[in-house]
C-alpha cells in the first residue's frame, strides 16, 4: 500500500464524503481546502446570534446517499411541512399540501384554486410514475425540459404557473424550467416521499458531521492548490499556492467546475453553465410576526416571478435556534440576478413584503445578503455526465459531474472512493 496520502482537493460535501469512505477503507487521506472552513457551498455563518446558511438550502431526507452516511438524529433535523403557501395578487394566499404526508388535507387539496381536479389526479399519476422506477433508471430515460414534460403530462398552465414554476424554479434556481425532466422527476419523488428539513443549528452541521469522522490531521484549511501534475509512475504531485509540494498516491478534484478547470488547464465555464440566486436575510421581532400563521412551517412562494421576492421562509418557525430569543429569521430568495445592488434589492424586497404583511416589515432589520452567481451547475436535458476518472491516479467528484444536488455530490464522492480503493472494480450505484 503506498505511503503517500490520497490527496483530495476541496473539502465540500463531495470531498468530505470521498474522504470518509476512503478512511473507512483504511486509506491515508489528506484534504486540502482553500477557504477557512469545510463545507463548500454548504456553510452556516453566525451573525449577531443568527445562523445564516449561505443561501437558502434544505436537506431532502429521502436522499439515498444522505441516508447511507449521515446521522439524522445527531443533526436534530427540523422538517418543513410538505407543500407550499402561494401568494397571488388576485386570490391572496393559496395553500398546496402533500396529501401523502398530511392525509387529512386531501379534501382541502381537491378544492384548492392552485390547479384543476385533473391536475390533482395528474399529481397522483406522476407520483406513481416516479415511484415505479429504480432511482438510477430515472436518469436513463430520454429527457426533455421540465416545462415540456409537465405539459406533456397534461398539467394545466394554471398549475404550472401557480405551483410548478415558483416551487421548482426555486429548487432549480431558474424559472424557465429548462432543467432536465429526469432531474425534475427525481426531485419530485424526493419531496413527496421524504421531508425537506434543516439541521437545528444550520446546514453547516452536515459537513461538520462528516469532518468529525476524519482524523484531525487529515484536513488542512486555508490551503489553496496551485497545480496538479503527474511526474512519475508512482503517483502525482500537488503544488500549493505557497510553493509546497505534496506527493500523492492519487489525486481527487472535489472542487466546483471553475476551480477544477483552472487546475486542469482547461477553459473555464461560462455564466450559462450555472444557475444563480440571491438570498437576503432579515431579523424580525417576534411581536411583528406577519399575518401568516406562526407554525405553518411552509415555504412561501410568489406566483409573480417578476418581483424581487420569489420564495420566502420564516426559518425560525421550523428551527427556532436559527435566531436569538425574541427574534425570527426570514430568508428571501431572488432568482435571475446576474449582479446586485444590495441596497436597492433590500428596498424592493421591503416594499413588496409590505404589500404582503403590512407596515410591520419596516421594523425588520437587514442582516446579510448572499449573492451566489455559481450556486448550482446548470443541468439541461442534453447535459452530459462527466467521467469520474480523468487519468491514471486522477479523479473528480461533485455535483457538476452528475446533477445539481447534495445527493449527487455525496454519490460521486462515494463512487470515486470505491474506484480509488478498488481499481478496476464495479462500484454499486
Amino acid at each position: 500500500m503506498p505511503t503517500q496520502p490520497i490527496v483530495i482537493i476541496g473539502a465540500g460535501i463531495a470531498g468530505l464524503t470521498c474522504a470518509v469512505y476512503l478512511q473507512q477503507a483504511g486509506r491515508n487521506v489528506l484534504l486540502l481546502e482553500a477557504s477557512d472552513g469545510v463545507g463548500g457551498r454548504v456553510r452556516t455563518d453566525l451573525v449577531d446570534g443568527f445562523r445564516l446558511d449561505r443561501g437558502f438550502q434544505i436537506l431532502l431526507t429521502a436522499y439515498p446517499e444522505a441516508q447511507r452516511l449521515l446521522n439524522y438524529s445527531a443533526l436534530n433535523l427540523k422538517p418543513f411541512r410538505s407543500g407550499a403557501l402561494i401568494h397571488d395578487d388576485t386570490d391572496g394566499w393559496m395553500k398546496f399540501l402533500n396529501p401523502l404526508r398530511e392525509p387529512l388535507s386531501v379534501f382541502q387539496m381537491l378544492t384548492s384554486p392552485v390547479g384543476t381536479l385533473s391536475d390533482k389526479l395528474n399529481i397522483v399519476s406522476l407520483l406513481r410514475r416516479t415511484q415505479s422506477l429504480p432511482l438510477e433508471e430515472l436518469f436513463r430515460q430520454p429527457a426533455t425540459t421540465t416545462l415540456t414534460f409537465l405539459r406533456d403530462q397534461g398539467f394545466s398552465e394554471t398549475m404550472i404557473e401557480r405551483f410548478f414554476r415558483p416551487f421548482f424554479g426555486g429548487v432549480f434556481l431558474e424559472d424557465e424550467l429548462r432543467t432536465s425532466s429526469n432531474f425534475f422527476e427525481f426531485c419530485f419523488r424526493m419531496f413527496y416521499t421524504g421531508d425537506a428539513a434543516i439541521p437545528a443549528l444550520g446546514m453547516g452541521e452536515i459537513p461538520a458531521q462528516l469532518a468529525a469522522q476524519l482524523q484531525p490531521d487529515s484536513v488542512r484549511i486555508n490551503t489553496p492548490v496551485a497545480r496538479v501534475s503527474a511526474v512519475r509512475s508512482s503517483g502525482d504531485e500537488v503544488q500549493l499556492a505557497s510553493g509546497e509540494m505534496i506527493a500523492a498516491s492519487a489525486v481527487v478534484l472535489a472542487v466546483d467546475a471553475a476551480p477544477a478547470a483552472r487546475l486542469l488547464g482547461l477553459p473555464e465555464p461560462t455564466v450559462a453553465d450555472f444557475t444563480h440566486t440571491t438570498c437576503t436575510y432579515f431579523a424580525m421581532p417576534n411581536e411583528h410576526k406577519p399575518v401568516v400563521k406562526k407554525g405553518d412551517k411552509l415555504l412561501l412562494l410568489n406566483e409573480k416571478r417578476s418581483g424581487a421576492v420569489h420564495n420566502l421562509a420564516v426559518l425560525t418557525d421550523v428551527a427556532p435556534d436559527y435566531a436569538p430569543a425574541g427574534q425570527s429569521l426570514v430568508s428571501v430568495s431572488t432568482q435571475g440576478l446576474d449582479r446586485i445592488d444590495e441596497t436597492a434589492l433590500t428596498a424592493r424586497i421591503r416594499q413588496e413584503l409590505t404589500g404582503w404583511f403590512g407596515e410591520s416589515v419596516s421594523q425588520w432589520r437587514h442582516l446579510r445578503t448572499y449573492h451566489l452567481p455559481e450556486a448550482l451547475p446548470a443541468y439541461g436535458p442534453e447535459t452530459p455526465t462527466k467521467p469520474l476518472q480523468l487519468a491514471p491516479g486522477l479523479f473528480q467528484c461533485g455535483d457538476q459531474t452528475a446533477y445539481p444536488s447534495l445527493n449527487a455530490a455525496m454519490q460521486t464522492g462515494r463512487l470515486v472512493a470505491f474506484s480509488v480503493n478498488s481499481p478496476g472494480g464495479e462500484p454499486q450505484h
